[in-house]
């Protein structure tokens, strides 16, 4: 099974203050020649909706969608940020991610992180959420903890919130029990399953066994395929997808239900 008609949406580019693979034309131009149908580029410091719209003139046939990730280089839980994001076209909003106080804690880092329990943070965050429904954009869950997740899912339907990704469960700083994931399910939300924890750049954290094994557990209706690369020393997203297609078909999913967790689930989101 080849890529024809994928998406991949959670993807790393340049430019970044990281240094990545391919910049935006080059990751558009190769995921056009192998008939994706789409990508999704994301910045942990930075909007990149504006991005997207230019590599997406540049790519006929292929849709470039951006968004926004809430760390502290756009104000942190700061809806004035959210609300230029999308009027720029973004069609995800995540949650903090490195600079998530759940991130910092897993990985020993001493510095101040951005919480859902911060009384700060509170009525900041329900404007977001109030943003996010109105433009009916994704909510990504970013690097939150567990905890937060089961606090921010309730929250954000109450806001009118239709469409919520849980940013890669599997992840070592995430690490959701599948009987929580299949909760959350059960509660409409989606589950984004990355590649890259089985990647050199990050050390092949996870097995591919590790990142689709509850996905037959949960169930591939709510599953979405993303790889997460574009760093450097890693395969490029059209190999990283591929690699994910394959594992998931060695893994018993026919064709029909691989397509539907890699364009499908997503698409109809991004839409």
């Amino acid at each position: 099974m080849d890529l024809t008609g994928l998406i991949d949406p959670h993807v790393h580019a340049a430019p970044d203050i990281r240094p990545r693979l391919l910049d935006d034309i080059d990751l558009a131009t190769q995921a056009a020649a192998a008939g994706m149908r789409g990508v999704l580029i994301k910045s942990h410091s930075g909007t990149t909706a504006e991005r997207a719209s230019i590599a997406s003139r540049l790519t006929p046939g292929l849709r470039v969608w951006g968004g926004l990730v809430l760390n502290h280089a756009v104000g942190g839980f700061n809806p004035a940020a959210v609300e230029v994001a999308a009027a720029s076209g973004a069609r995800e909003i995540w949650m903090p991610t490195l600079d998530a106080a759940n991130h910092l804690r897993v990985h020993g880092q001493h510095r101040p992180g951005l919480a859902l329990d911060d009384p700060a943070s509170a009525p900041a965050l329900g404007d977001i959420l109030a943003i996010i429904a109105r433009h009916d954009l994704i909510l990504g869950t970013g690097h939150l903890s567990v905890e937060e997740i089961l606090s921010l899912v309730p929250r954000a339907r109450q806001a009118g919130v239709r469409k919520i990704l849980i940013t890669h469960p599997e992840a070592p700083m995430t690490k959701m029990p599948v009987a929580v994931q299949r909760e959350l399910a059960a509660a409409g939300c989606r589950f984004e399953r990355v590649w890259v924890y089985t990647t050199p750049a990050l050390g092949r954290l996870l097995s591919p066994r590790d990142v689709i094994g509850a996905i037959s557990e949960v169930g591939f209706e709510s599953t979405v395929l993303a790889t997460d690369v574009g760093q450097a020393g890693n395969p490029t997203p059209v190999e990283g997808l591929q690699a994910f297609v394959d594992a998931c078909l060695e893994a018993g999913f026919d064709e029909r239900q691989v397509y539907r967790m890699g364009s499908e689930n997503i698409a109809e989101w991004l839409s």
